[in-house]
């Protein structure tokens, strides 16, 4: 059926399977354009702020359709490239366009309603309320609007809402739903000197009138020493910083603003970094072999997409991308700089600062609200001479979802890394990935840069899919790190382990710091101890949610689960026989802390892994402090291996190698290359070269050799051949479907059904169901099916297969409490 009226598929932030369609009231069509946020209520009560996709005449039939409520922008928030992505990531990795959107748009730009409970002032029968019910219509009478959070907060309990539905029943109150503000700018009140005051003899007269108050004169003279005397504005001062500089209290200020003397006015500031130089800086000259490599991808460039860059630790690949990035702005163009860590930006920004000033921005999850909508609006104001458009966006994995209207070039930097795929929640895109594809739809060039390139990249560009350009030495010809094997199993044996060091490790330790040089130690696993254990009945404390042993945290003395967070204090005794033994086992950066400390009480430690970074400043303040050399010795978790670059780096310790290569994975042996590749790059980049220590009790393994002789390409045909043979990417593409519930009889006989169902197509490229290494996560019992599809065959239809059955499954009602997660391309 077809009316004339005007309809709009509008995107909620919600996992529906597809668009619903509103209605656009008359006062609103002229204002209605796709892209463009529109307040609409969905369900019986939820208001929800929602994208336009498309606009048309058709009425559904299935359903009464509601207005839209209002609309919330002039111009689109949203551009078309942006909402073609978004149905991309949905179609391949098996979500719903809704669960793009939430991950997609700041939340400053989202609004969801929140439930609010309103006094009702008409009640009367108070003599039926009960103690308890009299205490929130006390709070309620006071407040006269509230959230549900802030009464639980007040009332000091968990669960209110039994105590809401009997207040509201007897009618004491009432709920609405209210909707919840998003971004508000950054209002800044500044102090200047009133118009009436703009002459000298006016000014004269008016100290004349302060003589007998002196904070107020101590005031404007801090005032007129900031601003000229006659009012016209050499520097501007905010409220905040003028009473700080005069060192006088607020009432000052207002006795000079209630005399006509002094005005306030507002402003709206960024809360975005800036720039602080006049000129940018001239861009460095090149090596012969850099000039070598950017000559080699503008040339790939013209029958290429997408270019592998495969360089060396310490090549200059970042000199490179500047040059590049250069090239393309002077086109008119814009680039995304795609990094893998937070920490990276740290180091990175200030470079392209330093060439790029204000074009450049920075957009990753430390940002607050505030600055991430910031940054999108700045990328998306029109281009004029208005330099405070962004045209160059340095970010993590999440800045793929920006509103780039004119991509000229994305730059992946350490594109092997397994932090540009999102884990939880939906969607598990992986941004590499999803760049190359935002990448065509603007017509754009991928450069893919790495010193470890993963085995898909490198197989498409020896298969000729993508161009490869190799940068085989160091800038300024510095020798690759000396690799030097410690056997721990050896110095085991002969009783020779110091904690979890080596007499060797610790005699290099020790000459790098009497050369006042510095040292990093890899060691990747926080916490003190991976977990405690009886000395005497062998007992381990587990986490009451979930199947995985607590790690002990000394610094605040608990014991916690890093699967759900749960956290316990240290027992004094074992829980199975009442042994008071307890001891800890394993080690991670934490316990390498404390013992580098006792080695070396002189010597200046930092940690840098997951508990030390939780702050926004705290990468800057650790990378800064060991860059001053106010750090000796940096132990990490692999955020420390991923492209920093420092000068003074001499030493580099890898405490336990073997950990990371008996990981059961059949990227186990590429990911270890990788990181222990990666991590020895890190010394010697400057000056001389440097060394690298491998702990290990299997010196002789493959993968260790391979790392030692730099044999990226021995390392590469071997995991290809292996790969080939077990039908593992690049040959195959993989979907790993996660099976949750409660129940631990349902969830096997759901996984088993589904997964008979689908080797009727799939046959024995169906493996599983079988439980992970943590069976059980947050009271959720867990099985994986993996489904392994050719590259030859059609992975839509697979996936289209895969969604039939599941549809099947889940529509009978035992399975109705059934959760299937879906990760394609799972790493």
């Amino acid at each position: 059926m077809v009316d004339r009226d005007l309809y709009a598929d509008i995107i909620l932030p919600l996992p529906l399977p597809q668009l619903f369609t509103y209605h656009i009231p008359a006062m609103l069509v002229s204002e209605s354009t796709p892209g463009k946020r529109a307040v609409v209520q969905f369900g019986a009560k939820k208001i929800y702020t929602g994208i336009i996709h498309t606009l048309h005449h058709n009425k559904p039939e299935a359903y009464q359709t509601k207005d839209i409520i209002s609309i919330l922008d002039e111009d689109p928030v949203v551009n078309e490239i942006q909402i073609k992505l978004w149905e991309w990531i949905a179609s391949y990795y098996m979500c719903s366009v809704g669960e793009v959107f939430k991950a997609a748009l700041p939340a400053g730009l989202k609004m969801e309603s929140e439930t609010k409970v309103l006094f009702n002032p008409s009640f009367e029968a108070i003599e039926s309320l009960s103690s308890q019910e009299l205490v929130l219509y006390n709070l309620l009478e006071d407040r006269n609007i509230i959230t549900i959070q802030e009464i639980s907060n007040a009332l000091e309990r968990k669960t209110v809402m039994p105590l809401l539905k009997m207040m509201h029943e007897k009618g004491a109150l009432t709920f609405n739903e209210k909707l919840q503000e998003g971004y508000k700018p950054l209002i800044i009140d500044f102090v200047r000197l009133h118009p009436d005051y703009d002459d000298e003899e006016k000014l004269n007269r008016a100290f004349d009138n302060l003589s007998r108050a002196p904070q107020q004169t101590k005031l404007l003279m801090a005032l007129l020493d900031q601003t000229s005397k006659f009012g016209n504005e050499k520097n501007e001062i905010s409220r905040k910083a003028l009473l700080e500089k005069a060192g006088t209290s607020p009432s000052a200020l207002n006795a000079l603003n209630d005399k006509g003397i002094t005005e306030i006015y507002f402003k709206e500031k960024s809360r975005l970094y800036s720039a602080d130089q006049e000129q940018p800086a001239v861009l460095k000259s090149l090596s012969t072999s850099q000039q070598q490599a950017i000559d080699e991808i503008r040339t790939q460039f013209e029958e290429k997409d997408t270019v592998v860059l495969h360089g060396v630790t310490s090549s200059g690949k970042t000199e490179v991308y500047i040059h590049l990035i250069n090239e393309t702005l002077d086109q008119g163009k814009q680039v995304l700089y795609l990094l893998p860590e937070i920490a990276l930006t740290t180091q990175i920004i200030n470079r392209l600062k330093d060439v790029f000033g204000d074009k450049a921005g920075i957009y990753h999850s430390k940002f607050n609200d505030g600055e991430r909508v910031e940054t999108w609006k700045r990328l998306m104001q029109p281009v004029s001479g208005d330099t405070n458009r962004y045209q160059l966006i340095l970010g993590v994995r999440s800045s793929v979802f920006l509103p780039f209207d004119n991509l000229g070039l994305i730059i992946i930097d350490e594109e092997h890394e397994n932090t540009y795929k999102q884990y939880d929640p939906a969607p598990r895109y992986n941004a590499r990935d999803t760049a190359l594809v935002l990448a065509q739809l603007h017509g754009a060039k991928t450069l893919l840069g790495t010193a470890t390139p993963s085995v898909e990249s490198y197989y498409n560009a020896l298969q000729k899919k993508y161009g490869l350009v190799e940068l085989t030495e160091r800038y300024q010809q510095i020798k690759l790190p000396e690799i030097i094997l410690s056997d721990t199993r050896k110095a085991y044996r002969k009783k020779q382990m110091h904690a979890h060091f080596t007499p060797l490790l610790l005699d290099h330790i020790s000459q790098a710091l009497q050369n006042n040089e510095q040292v990093i130690l890899f060691q990747n696993r926080r916490g003190f101890a991976p977990f405690l254990t009886c000395e005497v009945c062998g007992w381990v404390p587990y986490c009451k949610h979930c199947d995985v042993s607590l790690t002990y945290h000394k610094q605040i003395n608990q014991l916690v689960c890093h699967y759900c967070g749960y956290s316990v204090h240290i027992p004094q005794t074992c829980s199975a026989c009442g042994n008071p033994g307890l001891s800890t086992k394993g080690f991670g950066t934490e316990k390498i802390e404390d013992d580098i400390a006792i080695f070396f009480p002189e010597a200046r430690v930092a940690r840098m892994d997951l508990d030390t970074t939780r702050k926004k400043r705290a990468y800057e303040n650790i990378i800064a402090a060991f860059e001053d050399h106010k750090v000796d010795i940096l132990i990490g978790t692999q955020m420390i291996s991923k492209g920093l670059d420092f000068n003074n780096v001499s030493l580099v310790g890898i405490l336990n190698a073997d950990n990371m290569l008996n990981f059961p994975d059949f990227r186990a042996f590429e990911r270890s290359y990788q990181l222990m590749a990666q991590v020895s790059g890190r010394a010697g980049r400057k000056n001389k070269q440097g060394k690298v220590i491998i702990q290990t009790g299997n010196p002789e393994h493959p993968i260790i050799l391979q790392v030692m002789n730099n044999q990226y390409t021995a390392m590469y045909n071997t995991q290809l051949e292996e790969r080939e043979q077990f039908h593992y990417p690049p040959y195959y593409r993989m979907v790993k479907l996660t099976f949750k519930h409660k129940n631990q009889a349902t969830l096997d006989q759901a996984a088993a059904l589904y997964a008979s169902d689908l080797r009727n197509y799939f046959g024995s490229m169906v493996l599983g169901p079988e439980y992970p290494l943590i069976n059980r996560v947050q009271n959720y019992y867990r099985k994986n099916i993996i489904i392994k599809v050719k590259r030859t065959s059609s992975f839509a239809r697979a996936k289209q297969i895969m969604q039939q059955q599941m549809n099947n499954l889940m529509s009978r009602p035992a399975y109705k409490a059934l959760q299937v997660v879906s990760d394609v391309d799972p790493l």
